[in-house]
């Protein structure tokens, strides 16, 4: 169960929003449920107390952001379910250090009183808590699916002929494609590494669909946004793309492929 699945989005700035929003909707939920003795406060007191609960929650959330991408890095850029519970596990530990720290040194400073931790946290911290995580989560999910579902929308996909099996990829993952009698050796990379797989079809049809594609030589089509530089092998040109993958540059072409890659040697 915890090797599910979950929807994950990478993207910093979309963190940094959730960040904001977690801050805005603790304000709000302080100033409208009054846990915290803040129905003693009066407005001015709210709008000046309450908003560092706020910080304290964005904070939290934004100090595991480091360990929320060396997690998904870790995991070859596949979120589990076990890597949310572990993201929100460690949330809820600095929430309570960060909201308690508020509460002794911002609300009730000096005061000889001050509730003590363990009313603080089952009296106040974790009913607030149970509140506010849902609408997180929920959060997280929603940018989650929208960023795989942008993901999928910007796929290609390299068909085979008849039922033969095709792929789809993203774009900047292909790295180059090859004639291979009546098929196509396809060279990819897959979390970083590369791949090949052979598809039935033929290097002119992917031409004619894919129009983002180089040819170099008659058995050749490359992805120009993996080219590295221009190589010289026995006399002949060749380019050096990613993952080390070598393609030879015909007299037919040559010209062409200059004239297309000249600009990003």
């Amino acid at each position: 169960m915890l090797k599910k699945y979950y929807p994950f989005d990478p993207l910093l700035k979309h963190h940094i929003l959730i960040a904001l929003g977690l801050a805005i909707w603790i304000f709000l939920f302080l100033t409208l449920t009054e846990p915290l003795d803040t129905s003693e406060f009066n407005g001015l007191e709210k709008l000046l107390y309450l908003p560092f609960y706020g910080l304290a929650g964005a904070l939290a959330y934004l100090l595991i952001l480091p360990l929320q991408s060396f997690l998904y890095k870790k995991s070859n850029k596949v979120w589990m379910l076990w890597s949310e519970l572990i993201f929100f596990s460690i949330m809820f530990l600095f929430g309570l250090l960060f909201s308690r720290m508020v509460y002794l040194y911002i609300v009730v400073p000096g005061e000889p009183n001050p509730y003590g931790l363990y009313y603080f946290f089952t009296a106040i911290y974790l009913p607030a808590i149970i509140t506010i995580l849902p609408i997180l989560a929920i959060g997280r999910w929603a940018f989650g699916r929208y960023f795989e579902k942008k993901l999928e929308d910007q796929k290609i996909e390299i068909q085979g002929e008849g039922t033969y099996e095709g792929l789809r990829l993203q774009f900047n993952d292909l790295i180059c494609i090859k004639s291979a009698d009546n098929y196509i050796e396809v060279s990819f990379l897959n979390n970083d590494t590369l791949k090949k797989q052979l598809i039935r079809n033929k290097l002119s049809t992917v031409e004619a669909a894919i129009p983002e594609l180089i040819r170099t030589h008659r058995s050749h089509l490359i992805n120009p946004n993996h080219f590295q530089q221009f190589k010289m092998i026995s006399g002949k040109l060749h380019l050096l793309l990613s993952s080390e993958t070598i393609v030879p540059v015909s007299k037919t072409y040559a010209a062409k492929v200059k004239e297309n890659l000249g600009n990003r040697n």
